[in-house]
């Protein structure tokens, strides 16, 4: 995985985060795996970074296609592979569309027949829902000044939310608080952000 691209964006109309669980999947759960890993990949950049969007392919068919891609792979991958048909392999994209409305660049995406799935990781700023109400009653009809209100609340709180889907339905999700910016806080679940999950997974539709 490498390169950055676009800017910060923000999530439009999906719905927000459903209280979380930081309960561990089962160990068995590659979508879960691949999904925590690369939320792991992108923290490693800190906060304030842009949307980040990754290809998911099962490594085994990839493997079955192009034989040679084992001598491009590290040899633990290649073994996980071999030993699990669901073990998946995501690829960063690079050159993504120069918009500023996460729904705008959603609706522009299409993947081959090859790409078995796909992941994206996106900053966003929650506040209480009391507080959201209060800012859009106050900012009716002005999308710019109400994201600067709500981005300048004092219960606003910086997260960032990692969403893995499959063409098969299986969907897992990992949201990462500033407050508790640590591996060991991040919370997961397949359900925790529907909006983006159902929003990602139409990109998927042929």
């Amino acid at each position: 995985m490498a390169g950055r691209t676009g800017g910060r964006a923000t999530i439009g109309a999906v719905n927000e985060p459903v209280p979380p669980t930081t309960a561990p999947a089962p160990a068995s759960s590659s979508l879960w795996r691949t999904v925590a890993e690369i939320e792991r990949y992108v923290a490693t950049d800190g906060w304030g970074a842009p949307l980040r969007l990754f290809a998911l392919v099962r490594t085994a068919d990839a493997l079955e296609r192009d034989p040679q891609l084992a001598q491009r792979l590290p040899e633990n991958v290649v073994a996980e592979a071999r030993a699990d048909t669901g073990h998946l392999t995501s690829v960063e994209q690079d050159g993504l569309p120069d918009v500023t409305d996460l729904d705008e660049l959603l609706g522009q995406l299409a993947w081959p027949h090859g790409v078995d799935g796909a992941a994206l990781v996106v900053e966003r700023i929650l506040v209480p829902p009391d507080a959201e109400t209060e800012v859009r009653a106050a900012t009716p009809a002005d999308d710019e000044a109400r994201a600067t209100a709500l981005a300048a609340h004092p219960l606003a709180e910086d997260v960032r939310i990692a969403v893995g889907v499959l063409r098969d339905g299986s969907h897992e999700c990992a949201v990462r608080s500033r407050s508790k910016d640590s591996d060991g806080e991040v919370a997961t679940g397949a359900d925790l952000v529907p909006g983006l999950v159902s929003a990602l997974q139409a990109t998927l539709q042929e």
